[in-house]
């Protein structure tokens, strides 16, 4: 499949897409999204604590093992804690997001949890968007919660999506 990206080149992704457990030697890759995804980004350190914690940290791969996307959730009695999702930035717009949240969401009911929690920043709009989508709903704020530029903070919104 072959897939228009922002910059007008074509990006090609090997069907099928599938989930695999993350284990130590993926971080590499992931590390490098997310500096790509995010102003102040997880170190190859979170991940490789959230890996050795237990947390369900998931990768999707297409055919030709290139990382499309990723996330990291905990389960805290019947809450999903969403830790951490990315997708690749060249594949932005192509329905990766949805199918990240497909598989939280599916996990979590696997494990009888009643809800997802996640938090996101108010600047981050194309994500509020897909997440309003997918059905979770604004439940509060955590103030100053995200280092900002210049030494600022930003706040966070906390999202909820009942299973």
């Amino acid at each position: 499949m072959s897939v228009n990206v922002d910059s007008g080149r074509q990006e090609n992704v090997a069907l099928p897409l599938s989930f695999g457990l993350m284990s130590i030697d993926d971080v590499n890759e992931v590390v490098e999204i997310e500096n790509r995804a995010y102003t102040h980004p997880w170190t190859s350190g979170n991940f490789v604590d959230s890996i050795r914690h237990g947390y369900q940290c998931w990768t999707l791969r297409d055919a030709s093992r290139r990382l499309a996307g990723y996330f990291f959730m905990m389960s805290v009695v019947d809450e999903a804690h969403l830790l951490n999702i990315s997708v690749h930035t060249d594949l932005h717009g192509r329905g990766i997001g949805r199918q990240l949240l497909d598989q939280v969401a599916a996990l979590a009911r696997e494990q009888a949890m009643a809800s997802v929690l996640l938090e996101v920043r108010p600047s981050n709009q194309r994500a509020i968007l897909m997440y309003h989508r997918f059905g979770f709903v604004e439940i509060g704020r955590r103030p100053s919660y995200y280092p900002a530029a210049d030494n600022t903070r930003e706040d966070a919104i906390v999202m909820r999506l009942s299973l």
